[in-house]
């Protein structure tokens, strides 16, 4: 089986926003728990034990929404305590539990998506839609990257010729504003050679082509026609479950019907997971008979 980054990215675009569309506008806690579940889980996966940093930076996150919302909203029964003549509820400190889960979960499925879908990849999905929004999607993205990599030369450049020396905060601005202009410059000198360099090669005379294009396989159409019938099914089940927390927090019983969409989107958020573990299995056993 082939990893989950070999799939056709519009495939795998399909499955991401159902996926991500779920939990981020259903707000019913077990969607958002196996959203989050599933997402760090693929992102273990796809980077192993590194990448810490970017667990703990996304854990205060999770702290810094879960504990503003009881601060800023009051509502709900059960006081737990008053701080500053403010009520501190369970009821608003559950819902923000619930959202932070939600956004954490959203910021692992894009950092995966982001990993998987490659400029190549997204030039190719927004082609379908518009070539001339494909073009300047994939042109800005270049050019952010450009930009970047200019203003550390340019950095590096103006310190080697005595910026910055009086480390303080009024040369610090002196020297941004100068490396500012600079950047400036170079953006306008560059997307005007960038324009020649289009015109003459004759942009705009014919239909494009594309550099590279990503075929759909048997694979890449059974992914979409599973991440469809698990969406629908999810979607039932999510309208048909009913989950307040305010002003105290009530939910139905699950039914079978219901559960049957909550196992829909099981399979759906750890689809990937499933995809890649068993390409790294199989890939091991290759090299282990050689």
């Amino acid at each position: 089986m082939l990893p989950f980054s070999d799939y056709n990215p519009l495939a795998v675009t399909i499955w991401f926003l159902c996926t991500i569309l779920t939990a981020m506008f259903s707000g019913h806690p077990v969607f958002v728990f196996i959203s989050l579940t599933g997402s760090v889980l693929y992102f273990l996966i796809l980077n192993g034990r590194n990448h810490g940093k970017t667990h703990g930076f996304f854990f205060m996150l999770f702290l810094l929404f879960s504990l503003v919302n009881p601060l800023v909203s009051h509502n709900g029964k059960t006081v737990l305590f008053v701080f500053n003549n403010n009520p501190i509820t369970l009821e608003a400190l559950l819902y923000g539990v619930n959202a932070s889960a939600a956004i954490i979960g959203a910021l692992y499925w894009f950092r995966a998506y982001s990993a998987l879908i490659t400029s190549d990849k997204l030039f190719y999905i927004t082609a379908f839609f518009s070539d001339k929004i494909s073009l300047v999607l994939s042109m800005t993205l270049r050019f952010a990257e450009l930009f970047r990599k200019q203003f550390r030369k340019t950095l590096d450049s103006q310190r080697a010729t005595g910026l910055f020396n009086d480390d303080n905060i009024i040369d610090s601005i002196r020297g941004y504003t100068r490396i500012f202009s600079i950047l400036v410059t170079w953006a306008l000198e560059n997307g005007i050679t960038t324009a020649d360099s289009m015109e003459a090669r004759g942009f705009g005379c014919g239909k494009r082509t594309q550099m590279k294009t990503f075929r759909f396989r048997k694979c890449d159409i059974f992914l979409i026609i599973l991440s469809l019938i698990c969406f629908s099914l999810t979607v039932f089940s999510v309208y048909s479950m009913n989950f307040n927390f305010y002003p105290e927090i009530n939910f139905s019983k699950i039914n079978s019907a219901q559960i049957l969409g909550i196992t829909a989107y099981v399979l759906l958020a750890l689809t990937p997971s499933f995809i890649e573990t068993e390409a790294q299995i199989k890939w091991k056993y290759l090299v282990s008979k050689n």
